[in-house]
């Protein structure tokens, strides 16, 4: 009989992210307390740029785009802002975050330990550039991993696909 595999991967659905930009973008311009504050959330590329005349603002708009993001079906952890505090840019503070995508070399040996640690060599976890393909004869164990990562609290979005 024929292994059963999935793989684990961490992908951010682009589209999404650019919606929940643009929504928290029109929430800030039609909201009161923003008024005549020149907050801004703009997203280029694979960054988001948050803008505002004050560090309080600028969390404010971060809490507003995190709100967004989770209404959309987007991880937190795909959204890395540093250490989360805005940076003084002349008059204007700024907060800049980074969109995670694909696992790192690091976060894919911490995942394939875990697994080994927990089924020993029933599963086989092998890496795969940015991903992770885990491998079994029973599809129990593969279904029992993907609960295990769930509860396990990794700083990586997970997603898992190619389940064969």
């Amino acid at each position: 009989m024929a292994d059963s595999s999935f793989d684990i991967v961490s992908k951010v659905d682009h589209q999404e992210v650019a919606n929940a930009v643009n929504q928290a973008a029109k929430e800030i311009s039609q909201r009161y307390d923003f008024k005549g504050v020149e907050a801004s959330v703009e997203l280029a590329g694979e960054s988001v740029t948050i803008k505002a005349n004050s560090e309080e603002r600028c969390l404010a708009v971060l809490d507003v785009l995190q709100t967004k993001l989770i209404k959309r079906g987007v991880s937190l952890k795909s959204l890395d802002t540093g250490d989360g505090t805005p940076k003084l840019s002349g008059k204007i503070y700024r907060l800049d975050g980074a969109l995670k995508d694909g696992i790192t070399q690091e976060n894919a040996k911490k995942i394939s330990k875990l697994i080994r640690d927990e089924f020993g060599k029933t599963v086989k976890p092998t890496i795969q550039g940015d991903e992770l393909r885990v491998s079994s004869k029973n599809k129990d164990d593969l279904q029992a991993v993907q609960q295990m990562l769930k509860g396990a609290d990794l700083d990586v979005a997970l997603q898992y696909t190619n389940y064969r």
